[in-house]
């Protein structure tokens, strides 16, 4: 029986070189000249730090565009409040990796309501969708697509 799974999940290699990147595109700055700014990866979190809030913002928005450039949809960054200590601002971006029961639930509902012949069931921080034709496998993923999800969705592991 053809089935895929729905997953939400952040490449880290990937994720080393938007941070990387970024951190070339402020090394290069003009207005970054002299100041001490940075970014620091470390699992799913990055760790941004500099001396104004103002930067701070310029330097979420070159992150943004890195993970863009790196193939990674910048709906999954969660971004922290700024934290003042001493001459530094800092603040936590962290990357959302997986589904949670909630975000699995409601993706089982909008494929029952829809009425297409698959089977959706979470397994996991995943949901593996089944059904007896490769058409309605697609049907499935185009619905999901279509629908209002928060979270950047990828569909692995298709099978005929």
């Amino acid at each position: 029986m053809p089935s895929f799974d729905v997953v939400s999940e952040v490449d880290l290699h990937q994720l080393t070189n938007a941070v990387d990147q970024a951190s070339r595109i402020v090394a290069n700055r003009f207005d970054f000249k002299g100041i001490d700014a940075g970014f620091e990866r470390d699992g799913h979190t990055v760790a941004v730090h500099a001396e104004v809030e103002f930067q701070l913002a310029q330097m979420e928005d070159m992150l943004r565009s890195a993970l863009i450039k790196c193939d990674i949809d910048p709906q999954a960054m969660e971004v922290g409040d700024a934290v003042v200590s001493g001459k530094l601002v800092r603040e936590t971006v962290t990357l959302r990796n997986g589904l949670d029961s909630q975000q699995c639930k409601s993706i089982v509902k909008q494929l029952k309501e829809a009425k297409l012949k698959v089977q959706a069931q979470v397994q996991g921080d995943q949901v593996r969708v089944t059904g007896k034709k490769r058409d309605d496998l697609q049907q499935a993923i185009a619905l999901l697509r279509a629908c209002d999800i928060d979270l950047p969705l990828q569909f692995t592991n298709f099978r005929d």
